[in-house]
């Protein structure tokens, strides 16, 4: 009942279809495209990487992409749409700019959940004593946070998978966004994964295929999207 209620406002507020063409053989070659990747890192791992501490990393770094996409989204996304839309015509360029309150409402939304949830918990671990008689405020801090770790948690996890996979509603722009913000969120995590961790071990061809394997699929995935789009529904951005 509770993950029923935090699903259906988190896809009320970051998962909006307006905008979006739904094309059963893109998502299917994108669900493809997640399997082959996670079954290639598991091969990776086995074969040339021993470390038992491997794969308890590659959980977490899963796990941190997903919490961080939205916030490289919100820190990159800006730059790309004011790209996106000064590529258009002039002609079209009013109308992709009125229909920014689509991405910027859903940013609005993801930032107040922070902020809510910050502004909950951060207090109540530092006033409230267990140990300490409690008055009245440090009960209704205690019940808040009860209900931040029992519904808002769960609901910043799908906020935060549905932001990251419809860039913030950012289709009722235009179409073509989410897959050009995908494209823009996945070398940005291929660059900081290359920064932090280096190159993976293995021979050459195996560093290459760890390393840039998956931007790659992405980026070819994401290309082909884009290609659909223009020659099977007729969406393009020039014309």
């Amino acid at each position: 009942m509770i993950l029923r209620s935090a699903h259906r406002v988190a896809t009320r507020l970051f998962a909006q279809g307006d905008g979006r063409i739904a094309d059963r053989t893109v998502d299917r070659v994108q669900l493809a495209r997640t399997v082959l990747g996670a079954a290639a890192t598991i091969a990776l791992i086995l074969a040339y990487n021993v470390d038992p501490n491997r794969w308890e990393d590659a959980a977490y770094g899963g796990a941190a992409q997903l919490i961080v996409a939205p916030f490289v989204l919100i820190i990159a996304a800006p730059l790309v749409i004011i790209g996106f839309i000064y590529y258009a015509p002039p002609h079209l360029r009013p109308h992709l700019r009125s229909r920014l309150r689509a991405p910027l409402k859903a940013v609005s939304w993801y930032v107040l959940t922070l902020v809510v949830m910050g502004g909950i918990l951060v207090p109540t671990a530092l006033t409230v004593d267990a140990d300490d008689g409690k008055s009245w405020w440090e009960y209704v801090l205690a019940v808040a946070s009860l209900i931040v770790i029992v519904w808002g948690f769960p609901f910043f996890f799908m906020a935060s998978l549905y932001s990251a996979r419809s860039a913030f509603n950012s289709a009722q722009v235009h179409p073509m966004l989410p897959p050009v913000l995908t494209l823009t969120l996945v070398w940005v995590f291929a660059a900081f994964s290359l920064i932090g961790d280096g190159m993976p071990g293995g021979p050459p061809i195996v560093q290459f295929c760890s390393t840039l394997g998956g931007p790659l699929s992405v980026t070819a995935v994401s290309l082909w999207e884009l290609r659909r789009m223009r020659t099977r529904f007729g969406v393009t951005l020039r014309a």
